[in-house]
């Protein structure tokens, strides 16, 4: 529940990105306030996520990319609804990793 509407539940770098990052535990079916440079939305959570990973703002298709800091940091390796966790289960990354160099 969002009790201060200047509490911000989840963060995007940059008004491109397709994920935040949620400050703290979300519950599944919890309201989840998204703040960015120029966007605020709301969106319910699909699953439980831990504080510091990410949340879909929007749906992502397999194989998309998946963008967080304005930069690519992998593809998602199954369909990726609005809200639902993105972590390994569901997302191929690519940054820091030396077999893709």
């Amino acid at each position: 529940m969002i009790q201060d509407s200047k509490v911000h539940d989840a963060h995007m770098i940059t008004d491109n990105d397709n994920v935040a990052t949620v400050v703290r535990c979300v519950h599944k079916g919890e309201k989840v306030k998204v703040k960015g440079t120029d966007i605020e939305k709301v969106l319910e959570s699909l699953s439980e996520i831990p504080a510091g990973h990410k949340i879909a703002l929007v749906d992502i298709a397999k194989d998309y990319k998946v963008i967080k800091y304005n930069e690519v940091i992998g593809k998602a390796i199954n369909n990726i609804y609005a809200g639902e966790h993105v972590h390994l289960h569901n997302l191929d990354g690519t940054r820091a990793r030396g077999d893709l160099e």
